[in-house]
Protein backbone atom coordinates (compact mmCIF):
# COMPACT_ATOMS: atom_id res chain seq x y z
CA UNK A 1 0.00 0.00 0.00
CA UNK A 2 1.17 3.51 -0.79
CA UNK A 3 0.01 6.70 0.88
CA UNK A 4 -0.50 9.93 -1.04
CA UNK A 5 -2.50 13.01 -0.09
CA UNK A 6 -5.61 14.82 -1.26
CA UNK A 7 -5.36 18.48 -0.27
CA UNK A 8 -2.99 17.45 2.51
CA UNK A 9 -5.12 14.61 3.87
CA UNK A 10 -3.70 11.06 3.72
CA UNK A 11 -5.11 8.73 1.05
CA UNK A 12 -4.16 5.05 0.77
CA UNK A 13 -3.88 2.96 -2.36
CA UNK A 14 -4.24 -0.78 -2.93
CA UNK A 15 -0.51 -1.36 -3.43
CA UNK A 16 2.65 -0.02 -4.95
CA UNK A 17 2.97 0.96 -8.57
CA UNK A 18 5.32 -1.04 -10.82
CA UNK A 19 8.96 -0.05 -10.29
CA UNK A 20 11.40 1.20 -12.91
CA UNK A 21 12.82 -1.76 -14.81
CA UNK A 22 9.93 -4.10 -13.96
CA UNK A 23 7.93 -5.94 -16.59
CA UNK A 24 4.27 -5.06 -16.18
CA UNK A 25 1.16 -7.25 -16.19
CA UNK A 26 -1.14 -7.13 -19.15
CA UNK A 27 -4.48 -5.35 -18.77
CA UNK A 28 -7.92 -5.28 -20.33
CA UNK A 29 -9.44 -1.83 -20.57
CA UNK A 30 -12.39 -0.39 -22.50
CA UNK A 31 -12.23 1.98 -25.47
CA UNK A 32 -14.86 4.61 -26.24
CA UNK A 33 -16.62 2.19 -28.62
CA UNK A 34 -16.91 -0.29 -25.70
CA UNK A 35 -14.43 -2.72 -27.25
CA UNK A 36 -11.76 -4.18 -25.01
CA UNK A 37 -8.09 -3.50 -25.50
CA UNK A 38 -5.01 -5.01 -23.88
CA UNK A 39 -1.37 -4.05 -23.61
CA UNK A 40 -0.70 -6.57 -26.37
CA UNK A 41 -2.62 -4.31 -28.78
CA UNK A 42 0.22 -1.78 -28.49
CA UNK A 43 3.05 -4.28 -29.07
CA UNK A 44 6.22 -2.76 -30.49
CA UNK A 45 5.36 0.76 -29.32
CA UNK A 46 6.51 2.79 -26.35
CA UNK A 47 3.63 3.73 -24.09
CA UNK A 48 2.76 6.62 -21.79
CA UNK A 49 0.13 5.58 -19.25
CA UNK A 50 -1.43 8.77 -17.91
CA UNK A 51 -3.54 7.42 -15.04
CA UNK A 52 -5.83 9.65 -12.97
CA UNK A 53 -9.04 9.78 -10.89
CA UNK A 54 -11.46 11.47 -13.35
CA UNK A 55 -11.26 13.50 -16.53
CA UNK A 56 -13.93 15.77 -15.01
CA UNK A 57 -11.47 17.38 -12.59
CA UNK A 58 -9.21 20.29 -13.46
CA UNK A 59 -5.88 18.59 -12.82
CA UNK A 60 -6.84 15.41 -14.67
CA UNK A 61 -8.11 17.40 -17.64
CA UNK A 62 -4.89 19.43 -17.67
CA UNK A 63 -2.78 16.26 -17.82
CA UNK A 64 -4.80 14.93 -20.77
CA UNK A 65 -4.39 18.24 -22.61
CA UNK A 66 -0.67 18.35 -21.84
CA UNK A 67 0.04 14.80 -23.01
CA UNK A 68 -2.16 15.31 -26.10
CA UNK A 69 0.06 18.25 -27.09
CA UNK A 70 3.28 16.33 -26.36
CA UNK A 71 2.11 13.15 -28.10
CA UNK A 72 2.19 14.87 -31.48
CA UNK A 73 6.00 15.00 -31.20
CA UNK A 74 6.59 11.42 -30.05
CA UNK A 75 7.68 8.71 -32.47
CA UNK A 76 6.56 5.10 -32.13
CA UNK A 77 4.76 6.04 -28.91
CA UNK A 78 1.13 5.89 -27.85
CA UNK A 79 -0.33 7.94 -24.99
CA UNK A 80 -3.07 6.17 -23.05
CA UNK A 81 -5.24 8.21 -20.67
CA UNK A 82 -6.66 5.78 -18.12
CA UNK A 83 -9.36 6.42 -15.52
CA UNK A 84 -12.47 4.86 -14.03
CA UNK A 85 -14.63 7.28 -16.04
CA UNK A 86 -17.14 5.61 -18.29
CA UNK A 87 -16.08 5.54 -21.95
CA UNK A 88 -18.97 7.90 -22.76
CA UNK A 89 -17.60 10.60 -20.43
CA UNK A 90 -14.10 10.15 -21.82
CA UNK A 91 -15.39 10.46 -25.40
CA UNK A 92 -17.42 13.56 -24.52
CA UNK A 93 -14.40 15.25 -22.95
CA UNK A 94 -12.01 14.33 -25.77
CA UNK A 95 -14.49 15.47 -28.40
CA UNK A 96 -15.11 18.80 -26.70
CA UNK A 97 -11.38 19.37 -26.14
CA UNK A 98 -10.18 18.20 -29.55
CA UNK A 99 -8.04 15.43 -28.04
CA UNK A 100 -6.76 13.49 -31.06
CA UNK A 101 -3.17 12.46 -30.31
CA UNK A 102 -3.88 10.04 -27.48
CA UNK A 103 -6.39 7.39 -26.56
CA UNK A 104 -8.65 7.31 -23.50
CA UNK A 105 -9.32 3.97 -21.84
CA UNK A 106 -11.71 3.12 -19.04
CA UNK A 107 -10.88 0.73 -16.21
CA UNK A 108 -14.54 0.54 -15.12
CA UNK A 109 -14.89 -3.19 -15.71
CA UNK A 110 -11.34 -4.39 -15.17
CA UNK A 111 -8.94 -5.41 -12.43
CA UNK A 112 -6.36 -2.89 -13.63
CA UNK A 113 -6.46 -0.71 -10.49
CA UNK A 114 -5.93 -3.41 -7.88
CA UNK A 115 -3.51 -5.44 -10.02
CA UNK A 116 -1.26 -2.44 -10.61
CA UNK A 117 -1.63 -1.04 -7.05
CA UNK A 118 -3.52 2.05 -8.23
CA UNK A 119 -6.92 1.87 -6.50
CA UNK A 120 -7.66 4.51 -3.90
CA UNK A 121 -8.95 2.53 -0.92
CA UNK A 122 -10.27 5.32 1.32
CA UNK A 123 -11.16 9.03 1.29
CA UNK A 124 -13.86 10.67 -0.81
CA UNK A 125 -12.05 9.31 -3.91
CA UNK A 126 -12.35 5.68 -2.81
CA UNK A 127 -12.72 3.40 -5.83
CA UNK A 128 -10.97 5.73 -8.28
CA UNK A 129 -7.39 5.44 -9.56
CA UNK A 130 -4.57 7.47 -8.05
CA UNK A 131 -2.61 9.94 -10.18
CA UNK A 132 0.26 8.01 -11.77
CA UNK A 133 2.35 8.32 -14.91
CA UNK A 134 4.17 5.23 -16.15
CA UNK A 135 6.18 5.03 -19.34
CA UNK A 136 6.87 1.66 -20.90
CA UNK A 137 9.38 0.42 -23.45
CA UNK A 138 8.34 -1.47 -26.57
CA UNK A 139 8.62 -4.71 -24.56
CA UNK A 140 6.58 -3.34 -21.60
CA UNK A 141 9.40 -2.67 -19.16
CA UNK A 142 8.91 0.37 -16.92
CA UNK A 143 11.09 3.28 -18.02
CA UNK A 144 9.58 5.81 -15.61
CA UNK A 145 7.03 5.57 -12.80
CA UNK A 146 5.64 8.46 -10.77
CA UNK A 147 2.81 8.29 -8.29
CA UNK A 148 2.04 11.95 -7.67
CA UNK A 149 2.28 12.48 -3.93
CA UNK A 150 -0.50 15.10 -3.85
CA UNK A 151 -3.44 14.04 -6.02
CA UNK A 152 -4.36 17.67 -6.74
CA UNK A 153 -0.93 18.28 -8.36
CA UNK A 154 0.09 17.58 -11.94
CA UNK A 155 2.75 14.96 -12.70
CA UNK A 156 6.32 15.68 -13.78
CA UNK A 157 5.70 15.74 -17.52
CA UNK A 158 9.32 16.38 -18.47
CA UNK A 159 10.65 13.42 -16.49
CA UNK A 160 8.09 11.12 -18.13
CA UNK A 161 8.86 12.35 -21.63
CA UNK A 162 12.63 12.28 -21.05
CA UNK A 163 12.39 8.58 -20.24
CA UNK A 164 11.17 7.92 -23.79
CA UNK A 165 14.13 9.58 -25.53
Amino acid sequence: MATVTLKGNPVNTSGNIPAKGAAVKDFNLVRSDLSEVSLKDYAGKKKVLNIFPSVDTGTCAASVRHFNKDAANLTNTVVLNISMDLPFAQARFCGAEGIKNCESLSAFRSHFGPEWGLDITDSPLKGLLSRVVITLSEDNKVLHAEQVSEIANEPNYEAALASLR
